[in-house]
């Protein structure tokens, strides 16, 4: 199966759009929607293998080469930083990485603490972000329900990603500083841009003009 694609989907917030531009492309199964137990879908004709995995482990899968090919949020490649190709921005799933604290606080000017206690589930992301900017920070990696942090004492301040902000303005907090914004991104294993030149390339083509 050397002349297959792999490509890694992952599930969450990226899928229906995922699932919708690879449709537009002739690469469907009508399986492959949330909800649905199986990760792994063969499409013979078009020799193309799909995973649907978690959304923070289609970079690994590229990176190693069980996948040839992924789609991720540019999020969970700043956290990252794997060793793949980014040929693509995708333009779907947009999202801000931001940094936030309580409404009537102002943590980020002159009156903060010596050490500022952050929350996020982007520990990479937000010790780049203070570290630029000379800030001692002690950061609490949590996995979900970040924004519960401040409001508990865990935290003075949070690194999250936001769509709408509205989950943030109903647990009393704001944004004080914009850090990445996130989009979809198709990503590729470096070994299987060499090896699978053609089909790589014919298929990121194909995107391509899907997004023109």
């Amino acid at each position: 199966m050397n002349d297959w694609l792999t490509i890694a989907v992952s599930k969450g917030r990226l899928l229906n759009e995922s699932v919708t531009l690879l449709n537009k492309i002739g690469i469907a199964h009508k399986e492959l929607l949330p909800g649905d137990r199986r990760l792994l879908f063969e499409l013979p004709r078009q020799k193309v293998r799909l995973l649907l995995v978690r959304a923070g482990d289609v970079p690994t899968y590229v990176e190693y080469g069980a996948a040839d090919i992924g789609i991720a949020g540019k999020n969970v490649l700043l956290e990252d930083e794997k060793e793949i190709f980014e040929p693509l921005d995708l333009k779907f799933g947009f999202c801000r990485i931001i940094l936030a604290e309580p409404i009537g606080v102002e943590l980020t000017r002159k009156k903060r603490p010596s050490k500022l206690r952050v929350a996020t589930k982007y520990p990479n992301i937000s010790e780049k972000f203070f570290s630029q900017k000379g800030i001692p920070v002690e950061l609490i990696r949590l996995g979900g329900s970040i924004e519960l942090a401040p409001m508990l004492g865990l935290s003075d301040q949070i690194i999250d990603l936001v769509s709408t902000g509205a989950t943030l303005k109903a647990h009393h907090l704001k944004i004080a500083e914009e850090i990445a914004v996130s989009t979809a991104r198709l990503i590729v294993n470096r070994a299987s841009f060499k090896l699978k030149h053609q089909r790589v390339y014919a298929f990121i083509d194909e995107i391509r003009s899907v997004l023109s």
